[in-house]
């Protein structure tokens, strides 16, 4: 998980900070603390240190508006108000990578409406994606290491071993107990792309499918 989603799950942890959170986000529009407190059954006291920690963590945004309309001398401070962000955050344990997944499936599914072969073009995207992602690996570094660098951010838990590393962890788990061919036919693209785009030219990834990782592996090439 990302630190802003570690962050998220401290602040939904407080009972208090919890119920603030539940009731902003139920409303249509921005709330200012009194409301939000009366609404959550919070001392009004309390209530604007909890929200700005929402805030803090990312969970809520503020906008400064005045509420009567007023404008000009005498109309008073715009009061602060708060309503939930638009931004996302996730937050799964083990890791997991469904929008990763559904970007592969929507571009190629788009690229079929235009009459590309649906399957070639599942594995072109995933082999895309995983390029794109291993040209940002830090060029300085062990190849081994670049590689499962970027592999670690995608949540798929890489742990070096004597032939290269397997990976622990499957970022699109539900989806492959349900579709264990097409998910693990993307993930042999995905990670031979990040090989690829990263420059690893003394790996290669294979399949290796087994109940408790994902069905990919690395390997490092021997020297005849």
């Amino acid at each position: 998980m990302s630190e802003q989603a570690y962050a998220a799950v401290g602040a939904l942890a407080d009972p208090v900070r919890r119920r603030l959170y539940e009731y902003v986000a139920a409303q249509p529009d921005a709330v200012g603390r009194e409301e939000a407190a009366t609404g959550a059954d919070v001392p009004l006291h309390s209530a604007r240190f909890h929200l700005d920690r929402l805030v803090g963590a990312g969970l809520l945004d503020v906008e400064h508006r005045r509420l009567t309309g007023r404008t000009g001398p005498g109309a008073g401070r715009p009061a602060k108000l708060y309503r939930r962000s638009t931004t996302e955050i996730e937050v799964s344990v083990p890791h997991r990578r469904y929008d990763l997944v559904g970007a592969v499936l929507a571009a190629a599914v788009e690229r079929s409406l235009s009459g590309a072969d649906l399957r070639v073009a599942l594995g072109e995207e995933a082999r895309a994606a995983g390029r794109a992602d291993g040209a940002q690996a830090r060029a300085e570094d062990p190849e081994l290491e670049r590689c499962t660098a970027v592999l670690a951010d995608r949540g798929f838990e890489p742990t070096p071993d004597e032939r290269g590393a397997h990976l622990r962890n499957c970022p699109f788990d539900a989806l492959a107990r349900e579709h264990t061919a097409l998910v693990c036919g993307l993930n042999h693209e995905y990670v031979g792309g990040v090989v690829e785009g990263s420059s690893c030219a003394s790996l290669s990834a294979r399949l290796d499918p087994g109940d408790d990782r994902c069905c990919v592996r690395l390997d490092v090439s021997v020297e005849p």
